[in-house]
């Protein structure tokens, strides 16, 4: 007969605890867990996001278990508030059997939190789906050998222009994303092993380097651990789409994830110590003029733009071999 295993009890309460957290030496309940989450949450929204006046906060959804508790703990902190509107957006990227169910999710998330939805497609903002990329990648490269050799590449840079789209649809003044703690650990790594320290600088949240043209992004849940955000999203009973996109592996960050992961597990705290090194990074350059996004205006589509012409313009060409 197998032994039985021990659950700890919860720090705080001494009910059985969900998650042990190595970097904090702490044992918490799903309930105070959700606490923590939301308290943690709460502060990093009061360092980034300020109200002063009538505000409308959009918030970009997937369908995953990110966003969706973005959008209920940021309907819990300021949801009552008279002087802010909150809208959740999804930007469908024509990934067939990936992207309705979870667009299906992102719209029961909205209906159970009483949230205006709106969503918009490569489609409309004139991309080519993902689906219709990815089956032309070997065309793409043989007509040109320079373009990037992975689908993420493009549906990175079409997706934040849809991104962009959604704000301008409802006249955002801000953009919460729901990257979590690894996700911009991953990030802060790629940046520094690339040595593209510049690139990390220009990371969310925008707060003190809002751009023209653009509404500044914030991510609330930066320094929220990928696991504790699912299991706060399974304490909530939120609606999720739980499955990973098709065209994820093979990508630089499904290669980092594993880097991460392994030294998290060798030394708690990595992933706080990247992202304090990014938040280290930006302290040693004033904020003044050293906006999150480069300012200008691409002369093809309008889009905010350092150069002549956007990357999302750059990249329309490339796919566009007929």
């Amino acid at each position: 007969m197998a032994p039985a295993f021990d659950v700890p009890a919860c720090s705080v309460c001494r009910a059985p605890a969900v998650v042990s957290q190595a970097y904090s030496g702490q044992n918490l309940c799903a309930h105070h867990l959700d606490r923590s989450v939301r308290k943690k949450v709460g502060r990093e929204l009061r360092k980034q996001l300020t109200i002063d006046g009538p505000t409308t906060v959009l918030v970009a959804i997937s369908g995953g278990k990110d966003s969706a508790v973005l959008l209920s703990m940021l309907v819990d902190l300021i949801g009552n508030r008279p002087d802010v509107r909150i809208v959740a957006g999804c930007v469908d990227e024509g990934i067939e059997g990936y992207r309705p169910p979870s667009i299906e999710a992102a719209a029961q998330l909205c209906e159970m939190l009483d949230v205006e939805f709106i969503t918009t497609s490569f489609a409309e903002q004139d991309f080519l789906a993902m689906d219709e990329v990815t089956a032309s990648l070997d065309a793409i490269l043989d007509k040109h050998p320079e373009a990037p050799r992975l689908p993420c590449s493009y549906c990175g840079v079409f997706r934040r222009q849809g991104i962009n789209a959604l704000a301008d649809m409802v006249e955002a003044d801000v953009v919460a994303l729901g990257h979590n703690l690894d996700d911009m650990a991953q990030t802060v790594l790629m940046n520094l092993t690339a040595g593209e320290v510049e690139r990390s600088r220009r990371l969310a949240p925008h707060t003190e380097r809002p751009a023209e043209g653009l509404a500044p992004r914030i991510v609330p849940l930066r320094l929220i651990p990928e696991q504790e955000v699912h299991l706060v999203s399974m304490h909530r009973g939120l609606p999720i789409h739980n499955e990973v996109c098709p065209n994820a592996e093979g990508a630089l960050r499904w290669r980092m994830r594993d880097v991460v992961a392994t030294l998290e597990e060798d030394r708690p705290g990595t992933r706080h110590g990247l992202v304090r090194t990014l938040d280290a990074i930006r302290a040693m350059t004033p904020a003044e003029g050293d906006a999150a996004e480069p300012v200008g205006a691409c002369e093809r589509c309008g889009s905010a733009s350092s150069r002549a012409v956007c990357k999302a313009c750059e990249m329309r060409d490339l796919v566009n071999i007929k």
